[in-house]
């Protein structure tokens, strides 16, 4: 049973369909990745699944729940780590994790263990007392990853999680995944324009363009679709897209990009 599964899920703004009757079927225990020009309607559908934002129609589950009428569960069910950095600089690691440790209830018992058991398991432990705003972009994603699985969630949703990290910092982040999905079988649901990442990390891929999927499949089965013979997603991506990688995007998505960016290192 798919533990993401939506049905002519969509979303406008006004005249704009951001989201155009999506049609997806993500496995327990699968890594799977949203790729697209800016505009293509990634973030947007990860913010309907996050309960975030309301479809205009269609319908989806999450973990079993339904994200309209049941979206208190889908919450409790999911972890989110969005773009834009969301640790408080001015606060220690622990205390940034404690906050969210009884934002997301979890039994007073438990929280200082559990707190110390998720900065282990992204390897900052030895961190947990500095100040963020003394922490690296990449151990400040590590950071943001170990806020959201304090509560154990089925599936982790993840928008550009390294968007703005230095190549080494980025493979770290790529490590850390791969394990979180080895020891605990969660589900990963991830954005990201690094096709790299795509290749690595994703079991299958969606492409969107437009609001819509054009292609879908593992990274193996999309290279073959356009001819392989060492054909690469970038390859994939221009062929369904039309578009170059540097898609450019809007003046704002350009401003937060960089600002994302500037605040990771």
């Amino acid at each position: 049973m798919a533990i993401i599964e939506t049905q002519s899920l969509t979303r406008r703004f006004g005249t704009l369909t951001a989201v155009d009757a999506l049609n997806l079927s993500i496995e327990p225990g699968e890594m799977f990745g949203l790729l697209g020009p800016n505009g293509a309607g990634k973030t947007t559908t990860i913010k309907m699944l996050t309960t975030l934002l309301l479809p205009t129609s269609g319908r989806a589950r999450v973990a079993g729940y339904d994200i309209i009428r049941q979206p208190a569960d889908v919450r409790r069910a999911i972890g989110y780590v969005p773009q834009m950095v969301s640790a408080d600089g001015t606060l220690t690691g622990y205390e940034n994790l404690l906050i969210f440790a009884r934002l997301y209830d979890i039994p007073r018992a438990e929280q200082k263990k559990r707190v110390r058991a998720a900065l282990d398991f992204v390897g900052l432990g030895d961190s947990a007392d500095k100040l963020v705003r003394a922490y690296s972009g990449g151990m400040i994603r590590r950071l943001e990853i170990a806020q959201s699985l304090l509560h154990h969630p089925k599936v982790l949703f993840l928008d550009e999680p390294t968007v703005g990290l230095d190549p080494n910092a980025r493979r770290a982040i790529w490590g850390h995944l791969e394990e979180l999905r080895r020891e605990f079988g969660t589900t990963i649901l991830l954005t990201t324009h690094l096709m790299e990442e795509a290749d690595r990390l994703c079991d299958r891929v969606a492409i969107m363009h437009l609001g819509r999927v054009v292609a879908i499949g593992t990274p193996a089965e999309l290279k073959a679709s356009i001819g392989g013979n060492g054909a690469t997603l970038d390859d994939v991506f221009v062929h369904y897209t039309g578009n170059t990688l540097d898609s450019g995007g809007t003046y704002r998505e350009t401003i937060r990009e960089r600002r994302t960016a500037r605040r990771l290192g």
